[in-house]
């Protein structure tokens, strides 16, 4: 979410993000653009993580598979869909809580588009840190097709308006 405050007159600011206040239970967040994964995304981020299994980077084994090819690894398309759901969700957290139900229930392959969306559970005023709330969503990551290839829950902690970082005086945020 973008929008823009005037900082002295007649100048303004691009700043980012939801506020605690802005979530509203039961709103959905369509998280665009897509992102095709490629089959370099998948190595690098293989790669990057050690992640020494064949099905992800070697195109022979995953031939032999169920599959016939290779799969883009889980934790990848999760990235990702968080990576996707920042600019709506948690664009001004202050952490992220945690996360649980995290469910692959299709796979995905190079060439595949993703998109996420992600739907506002709950939310709840911090009780041990005013000015602050914890928001729940629930975010799907769908393929081309429409076809859902990940959900899971993700709680952050959010600051209320006017108590952000780049709420601060002399902020350069």
């Amino acid at each position: 979410m973008k929008t823009v405050k005037e900082i002295a007159p007649g100048r303004y600011r691009e700043t980012f993000g939801r506020y605690y206040d802005d979530f509203v239970v039961g709103d959905v967040y369509e998280h665009r653009p897509g992102k095709t994964v490629t089959e370099a995304d998948n190595h690098l981020f293989t790669l990057l993580t050690l992640n020494t299994h064949p099905l992800h980077f070697d195109a022979e084994y995953g031939k032999q598979t169920e599959f016939g090819r290779n799969l883009v690894v889980s934790t990848y398309t999760l990235a990702l869909l968080i990576g996707m759901s920042v600019s709506d969700c948690s664009q001004k957290a202050i952490a992220n809580l945690g996360m649980d139900e995290v469910k692959f229930p299709a796979p995905v392959f190079a060439g595949d588009t993703l998109y996420g969306e992600s739907e506002v559970l709950a939310k709840r005023e911090s009780k041990s840190r005013p000015g602050q709330g914890i928001v729940t969503i629930r975010t799907l990551g769908k393929n081309q097709e429409g076809k859902v290839i990940a959900t899971f829950r993700r709680d952050m902690l959010i600051p209320a308006r006017g108590q952000a970082v780049e709420d601060k005086p002399g902020s350069h945020y």
